[in-house]
């Protein structure tokens, strides 16, 4: 692909939907190519897409709650309102040549409005089990691209070429990717030749994954050269401060904080993760090639997180140990036992390398411009 191409995004909702779509549109602009993303300036996608450099054009959207079904009236009728505003939109500035969709509700104007112009579509799926979103969207699209080969099947069916389906990973934004070890070291305070552990459960359901970390603090402190980076989430950062209730020399070894910033530092200077299994973790870990404790959230849409726990599980880079197992020797044996086991880790890392997530923005791109090229 030589020209350069006008790109339309649509992500947005949660910072799943929206990383993911940050890093695909800074490797598209790597390659000279033109990102416009579509969302709304009240959600997140309003803060985050800005801050990376990109044209956000605002839109309005509602999701359908199936559980009051007059929702979906309203739900359509911005759905089209939107539709018409991004018709304006391409009317003005020139319809893009691709767009890409990343499975939240406000991708359906404009993959309707592409799809009246001819323009091919491209839909990401972050997670093992695809959401309604996307599977709406599949039989429009040019390429269907999925993080884990666990989603194919719920594809397959809404598809007229089952090779339009492909496996490109989640792609993971640089700043992640290109984390150095050294400088993570630094950052937390971490010395070499220590073990580092980084637990993180994500401000959904850490609450028990917290406490049952916080379970072993004399086991784990007892381990010389052990030091803890422990991220509880905003809601939990004072229970589990005030669970541990650490002593001044303790505070140097098991750093807690409500939320890391660095997540891309933290990861590149740990040695082992504890942590759930959202799409965007996986994706991480898997892009730094950290061996891993993985404990599925149990309330997740379908048990997605444990479909998406696998990918690493299966692979040989993690261990899984249920929700329900916390409180149970099994979580305590496993984590203990990778803390104390160097060459176990060694083996998981590489595991973890071979499967080339650090290379999914780059595949994701190849296909949008591959789409692309249908058009010309």
């Amino acid at each position: 692909m030589t020209r350069t191409l006008e790109v339309a995004i649509a992500a947005g909702g949660t910072a799943g939907h929206i990383n993911p779509a940050i890093a695909l549109a800074e490797e598209l602009r790597s390659r000279g190519h033109h990102v416009t993303f579509y969302g709304q300036t009240a959600k997140l996608e309003g803060t985050l897409v800005p801050q990376a450099g990109f044209e956000l054009v605002p839109i309005v959207v509602t999701g359908f709650d199936r559980s009051r079904p007059w929702t979906l009236v309203s739900a359509l009728v911005r759905e089209r309102s939107a539709t018409s505003q991004i018709l304006a939109r391409f009317g003005e500035s020139g319809v893009p040549d691709v767009a890409i969709g990343f499975g939240a509700y406000v991708e359906l104007p404009l993959i309707s409005a592409c799809h009246a112009e001819g323009v091919p579509v491209v839909l990401h799926e972050q997670n093992s089990v695809p959401g309604l979103a996307n599977k709406t969207s599949a039989k429009r699209a040019a390429r269907v691209c999925v993080s884990l080969p666990q989603a194919i099947p719920a594809f397959s069916d809404r598809v007229s070429d089952p090779g339009a389906i492909v496996v490109t990973g989640n792609p993971v934004r640089q700043s992640v990717v290109t984390a150095d070890h050294a400088a993570g070291r630094a950052a937390f305070g971490i010395p070499e030749g220590a073990t580092m552990l980084l637990v993180f459960g994500g401000s959904l359901g850490a609450m028990h994954l917290n406490r049952g970390v916080c379970g072993l603090k004399d086991e784990l402190l007892g381990r010389e050269g052990l030091w803890i980076v422990h991220s509880t989430g905003k809601d939990d950062y004072d229970a589990v401060v005030s669970s541990l209730a650490l002593s001044g020399d303790e505070k140097a070894r098991w750093q807690v904080m409500p939320y890391i910033s660095n997540m891309g530092e933290a990861l590149a200077a740990a040695d082992l993760v504890v942590s759930r299994a959202g799409a965007s973790s996986i994706a991480e870990i898997a892009a730094l090639a950290v061996p891993s404790l993985l404990v599925p959230y149990p309330f997740a849409t379908a048990d997605h997180q444990t479909t998406n726990a696998h990918y690493l599980v299966d692979a040989g880079a993690a261990v899984l140990v249920a929700d329900a197992d916390i409180d149970a020797p099994v979580f305590s044996e496993q984590l203990l036992s990778l803390v104390d086991d160097p060459e176990r880790r060694a083996a998981m890392r590489a595991a973890a390398r071979g499967l080339g997530q650090d290379r999914a923005a780059s595949a994701l791109a190849d296909q949008v411009e591959s789409a692309a090229a249908t058009r010309e």
